[in-house]
């Protein structure tokens, strides 16, 4: 029987999920104890500021093809298997058992913590992990009960279990390799095993949110949220690298959450309690609230590089590109209280386009909104998946494809129905190169992109004069104050326009042919044409 410390529901205990270890479980540490263990274990060293580093070994990014969803009764029918791999429930089972039996004789960590800001759509996780940094991490990045929301009764029960230091069996498991990330959907039950990197936990969670979510009439998003001055949400869609984190942090519209998010009648609400950043090239400077929490007790740094004096070295991406900083969000300077917003006012989706071909900013109507949500196209960042070494251009339905269970036109649908609903409008904002390709033109300064984002929600382009773009169709300002009136046309930044129709060309062609997997359910019609340049 194993020894148990710290505060629990005397009827929960890790035998609920089957667990049973001859070892030590610490339920619900605190991040002082956790920091103290995790430094006095060897799991992780302090930084010169405060700040808890952590390394993840040979997975410094999600394992994307090792994920895998049981296919059964309640999923068959619902999980969109073109982008999901399925798993029998005899070989889950297996999976479960053998970690259990991993697990008999560790020290666990266990933490009990909330997902969804808003009580009627919560999941109760549990955590159980066998590191002290992963417990910490995750204490940061989910609500802890009793901040910002009550505990609900009615609220979904999940249960996750990490074992970094298991290797899966792909003969007896039916996975591929020794990394496993397994998602039962009836039982809400997850099994992550072979891996060190703590977004893979934190994901599971939104994953799970994402299967139930619709039936309950949210729409759950893939973006990060603050507030306006009336109380008003604005969203930010985009992929790791595209700027969603750092364009959120605003000290004028307190933030919301920074990474997921459901929308229901009510308005807005965020599903979890902190933030996990990417810290490349960060600066004091440029990204103040972000930086600062990075010299913080209590958050934890993944991947990042210390000097001799153990301070970070945000520059240097020799481990990863992919390097994070996990912080509850009330570190922040502005918050919304409650993790809640009104209805949003304003939608933004987010690009690094590698091409060099969008514009920096671009007005959607509301069926190109769903188009450019179903494409969630953007640049691939470097190291935010294994096996990624350069950026590459992609497409991810949603802007978050592997946490997406359901077919997107599922999502879609509900998107369009909101912002009908609510009368919020969309906006494509790149964040990616201009004047060139990635390797030839240069990425927009952030400078730039700051303003063109505070002119599309402060309402200042609502009468200001509009171009058509010929081959997107959308419309795109033809000035905007504080703004290179040249850096607004793509094109004129070319040293060679017929180059540039040529990546446009060939951007739009990548654009119309991954569309074609969503199948009839889904209409083209509002995306880009190369008829329409000829026109």
């Amino acid at each position: 029987m194993s020894e148990d410390l710290g505060v629990r529901n005397p009827s929960a205990g890790i035998d609920l999920c089957g667990l049973n270890t001859s070892g030590l479980v610490r339920y619900n540490c605190l991040e002082a104890e956790l920091v103290e263990l995790a430094v006095a274990r060897g799991e992780a060293i302090l930084t010169a500021h405060g700040a808890l580093r952590a390394l993840t070994g040979q997975h410094t990014g999600r394992s994307a093809k090792d994920k895998f969803v049981v296919r059964d009764a309640t999923t068959d029918s619902q999980i969109w298997w073109d982008n999901n791999k399925p798993m029998t429930p005899e070989a889950f089972d297996t999976l479960h058992a053998d970690m259990v039996a991993h697990a008999k004789d560790l020290d666990l960590f266990v933490q009990d913590l909330v997902g969804g800001a808003d009580e009627d759509n919560a999941l109760n996780s549990r955590v159980v992990t066998e590191y002290a940094w992963h417990a910490l991490f995750i204490r940061n990045l989910l609500i802890r009960p009793g901040e910002n929301i009550a505990r609900s009764e009615d609220a979904v029960p999940v249960t996750i279990i990490h074992a970094p230091l298991f290797q899966a069996d792909p003969a007896r498991h039916g996975c591929r390799s020794e990394t496993v990330i397994a998602l039962d959907m009836s039982r809400n039950i997850v099994l992550i095993a072979g891996t060190r990197y703590a977004g893979e936990i934190k994901k599971s969670v939104f994953s799970l949110f994402n299967f139930h979510a619709p039936g309950q009439g949210v729409l759950p998003m893939h973006c990060s949220a603050n507030l306006g001055p009336e109380g008003e949400a604005a969203l930010f869609f985009g992929l790791s690298g595209t700027g969603k984190t750092t364009l959120s942090n605003d000290p004028k519209r307190p933030l919301i959450g920074d990474d997921e998010h459901g929308w229901s009648d009510n308005g807005v609400f965020n599903l979890e309690g902190g933030c996990y950043a990417k810290t490349v090239n960060l600066s004091a400077k440029a990204e103040p609230e972000i930086f600062a929490a990075t010299r913080r007790f209590g958050t934890v740094l993944e991947n990042v590089v210390l000097d001799d004096a153990n301070a970070p070295l945000f520059k240097d991406v020799s481990l990863t590109e992919n390097t994070r900083a996990a912080y509850p969000i009330d570190v922040l300077p502005s918050i919304a209280r409650g993790s809640v917003g009104g209805t949003p006012k304003t939608v933004v989706f987010l690009t690094a386009d590698a091409f060099g071909v969008l514009p920096p900013l671009a007005r959607l109507s509301p069926d190109q909104a769903v188009y450019h949500f179903l494409s969630g196209y953007t640049a691939k960042v470097a190291g935010t998946e294994r096996g990624v070494t350069e950026p590459q251009a992609t497409f991810s339905a949603c802007f978050g494809a592997p946490f997406m269970p359901l077919h997107p036109t599922v999502y879609g649908q509900m998107l369009a129905e909101r912002l009908r609903k609510s009368g919020a409008q969309a906006w494509l904002l790149n964040t990616g190169w201009i004047g060139g390709a990635y390797g030839v033109g240069k990425r927009i300064d952030i400078a730039s992109t700051r303003r063109l984002l505070s002119t599309a929600l402060d309402g200042e382009l609502d009468n200001v004069d509009m171009r058509c773009d010929p081959l997107f169709g959308f419309e795109v300002p033809m000035s905007v104050p504080g703004v290179e009136e040249r850096l607004l046309d793509p094109r004129q930044c070319w040293a060679d326009g017929d180059a540039y129709d040529a990546q446009a060309a060939k951007l739009v062609a990548l654009f119309r042919r991954n569309f074609e997997k969503f199948g009839p359910e889904a209409s083209a019609a509002a995306g880009p044409s190369l008829q329409m340049a000829a026109e």
